[in-house]
Order: C-alpha cells, then structure tokens, then sequence
C-alpha cells in the first residue's frame, strides 16, 4: 500500500502546483555566472533570477531585461544567438 502513495503523491503535487501554483511575481536582483558549471536556468543566457517565494530560477536576458518564460521565446533567443555569432 506505501508503494501506491509513493508514486501518487507527486501527482498530486504537480496537480496543485498546476492550479494553484506560484505566480513568480517577486524575484531577486539579476546573477550572473561566469563559470562553465551553470544552473539549468543560467545555461541559456548565463543570467539568471530567482522567485522570492517559491524559489524557482528563471532565466532572464540582461540586454533586454526580462524573463525568458515561453519554450518559443527560449527557441528565439536561441536563434538571435545562431545568427549574431554566424555574422
């Protein structure tokens, strides 16, 4: 029977996160990391913030300071840097 609640209680985890989960509306000052090793959030940009309330890294673009949130925006920052670096 513990083995069923193991598997199920992520789920549920997730479930309420999904609805009810934070809004990452307070975040803190911009880091930047220089070093190869970089966290998941910093490996696109190298910039990264953090939700003050959940702790959640967020990447976010210096230049143009804001959030990189959407799949599609990391998929177009990824080809601004594909066509900068080819130039």
């Amino acid at each position: 029977m513990t083995a069923l609640w193991e598997g199920f209680t992520p789920m549920i985890a997730k479930l309420m996160d999904s609805v009810f989960g934070c809004g990452h509306r307070r975040y803190s000052f911009p880091i930047t990391i220089r070093s190869r090793s970089r966290c998941q959030a910093a490996s696109l940009t190298g910039t990264y913030v953090v939700c003050l309330d959940c702790g959640k890294e967020l990447s976010y673009d210096w230049n143009d300071m804001k959030l990189i949130s959407s799949a599609a925006e990391k998929r177009s920052y990824m080809r601004s840097l594909e066509t900068k670096q080819a130039a």
